[in-house]
């Protein structure tokens, strides 16, 4: 089990070097009650695996699904889940609060 963002950032970087396309998604911004802290990260790879947490998992379904469209063009993305956001609620972010997530692809 990963126990550091280190560990989530050199997987991530070992994953890119094999030759695997690879999205960072990080958490840049928290209000209220946010399950997970400022620079907490998700790496996804182009086949849906994927480690770390930016949600605690309420929202990382959504996140990976980002990560995979980052992935393919190459654009990065800013994403926003709260509780007053109508798809807050449809991927599962009900503690109140609200983050936000920067999605880029790892060249």
């Amino acid at each position: 089990m990963l126990s550091t963002e280190t560990d989530i950032l050199n997987a991530a970087e070992a994953w890119r070097r094999s030759g695997r396309g690879v999205a960072l998604a990080t958490v840049v911004e928290t209000w209220g009650s946010a399950p997970r802290p400022v620079g907490s990260h998700l790496v996804v790879d182009e086949g849906g695996n994927f480690l770390g947490s930016v949600s605690g998992g309420c929202v990382e379904g959504a996140v990976i699904t980002e990560a995979l469209d980052a992935i393919a063009d190459g654009r990065p993305r800013v994403i926003e889940f709260g509780v007053a956001d109508e798809t807050a609620w449809r991927v599962g972010l009900s503690c109140g609060g609200r983050i936000r997530v920067f999605v880029e692809r790892i060249d």
